[in-house]
């Protein structure tokens, strides 16, 4: 089977990695890719994943079977529906069935509508509007850009005067912020739950937990993620059957009778109060870095099993997994996520492979030969062990090999998960 995949990042990584070892892989391409993917997949860096016309036009010359497409943007901009229409099967969802994360505005109404449980909300394209109802809350409240804003469009704010100038806040991230969503903030403990889907039959993976802040303590601003952890304990066996059963299936079922058939990865991000899980956002893909922690202990074939949900012909079993933990360090830029800067040598990956991590690049390239830092998250370093602290340990034995200027890390990753 010929194999396209889209992205450049850590997740897209992970996914080159597993993909790599099923038994029915062909040829393997991936654009832009990476240094790292660059071990697995032969990269087109002249090719933007924006260009619909120019990616299906390469999907059709090079005979590929399946395009996995890693990032959400794509999918939003129609990437599967124009692969569809030229008869090239994709993994992920189309542009319709996007929306889930693309408008947070029709995840929280799809939501209401059908009974699925989430935080109150109203939503505002007025900001004064927006703030007097701010007023009339208080804090904690949580104000969210309603469109696509690299995960950073989301401001949980502890007081009033916060809250107020997060709605003026908004307006930097362009067009996604032009409509905001105002909600209930929920005190609990957040996870997330990837599932595997063909409009049909659902596999949840196992639960991970993403740690969004930038600063030890989850404090600072929000990021695309630092860093993640699996299997996540808040998460036992009675909430994954709930968030199955309550979340997940009616989900699906709920697009479907908008006339949209949901093919892909679902991603749900929970919040955990008292036992009981709300759906804090939905994600149209696979999440980053959780895909970095879940992927490692899977068993099956991720590539038989994408191509199921491209032909809706996904089994229904449950996955299997590695008895095993994993955790994600992500090591960052300093400045990030504001600004940071670009272009400083990267040394030690190779060391930190020796002491047995998995590093994925989320931020590289190379000049000539030199790996250099390409973006405000750089690397993921993945480590698996029997147990959570034995990964935690084993990770940030691995992160201290490596080095590259202003190096920014979180050095609490997975803390919640040791003193559960």
């Amino acid at each position: 089977m010929n194999v396209l995949l889209i992205g450049s990042g850590g997740r897209e990584h992970a996914l080159a990695w597993k993909i790599s070892q099923s038994s029915k892989l062909g040829k393997f391409f991936a654009i832009p890719g990476s240094p790292g993917i660059a071990d697995f997949a032969e990269c087109v860096e002249n090719i933007s994943v924006s260009d619909n016309a120019a990616l299906v036009n390469f999907a059709v010359n090079n005979a590929i079977d399946l395009v996995v497409i890693g990032p959400e943007a794509p999918l939003v901009n129609g990437l599967v529906d124009a692969l569809n229409s030229a008869n090239i099967k994709a993994f992920g969802p189309t542009s319709d069935a996007a929306q889930i994360e693309g408008s947070k505005i029709f995840a929280k109404r799809l939501m209401k509508k059908y009974g699925i449980p989430t935080a109150d909300f109203e939503v505002f394209d007025d900001r004064d509007a927006a703030k007097n109802y701010i007023r009339t809350k208080g804090a904690p409240i949580v104000i969210k850009a309603d469109g696509l804003a690299a995960g950073k469009g989301v401001i949980v704010a502890q007081t009033l005067d916060e809250a107020l100038n997060a709605v003026d806040e908004m307006q930097t991230f362009g067009s996604a912020g032009d409509k905001i969503v105002v909600e209930e903030f929920m005190a609990g403990e957040e996870a997330s739950i990837l599932a595997l889907t063909d409009g049909k039959t659902i596999l949840p993976m196992i639960a991970a937990q993403d740690h969004k802040r930038v600063d030890d303590g989850d404090k600072g601003l929000n990021t695309g993620g630092m860093g993640a952890y699996a299997p996540a304990p808040i998460v036992d066996a009675q909430i994954a059957a709930q968030v199955e059963e309550k979340i997940l299936k009616p989900t699906i079922a709920a697009l479907k009778a908008e006339g949209i058939t949901y093919r892909g990865c679902l991603y749900a991000g929970l919040m955990i109060v008292d036992g009981v899980a709300k759906v804090v956002e939905f994600n149209c893909r696979f999440g980053d870095p959780e895909t970095q922690v879940v992927l490692p202990l899977l068993e099956d074939d991720l590539l038989e099993l994408m191509m199921n949900c491209a032909d809706g012909t996904l089994p229904d079993k449950k996955l299997s997994w590695r008895d095993d933990s994993a955790v994600c360090v992500i090591m960052a830029s300093g400045g990030y996520p504001k600004s940071y800067r670009k272009n400083l040598p990267i040394d030690g990956v190779t060391k930190a492979k020796s002491l047995g991590a998995l590093i994925f690049h989320a931020g590289t390239k190379l000049v000539g030969n030199e790996l250099v830092t390409n973006g405000g998250r750089v690397l993921g370093v993945t480590t698996t062990a029997p147990t959570i602290p034995e990964a935690v340990d084993k990770a940030y034995r691995s992160v201290e090999v490596i080095h590259f200027d202003d190096v920014h890390f979180r050095r609490d990753i997975a803390a919640k998960a040791m003193c559960s």
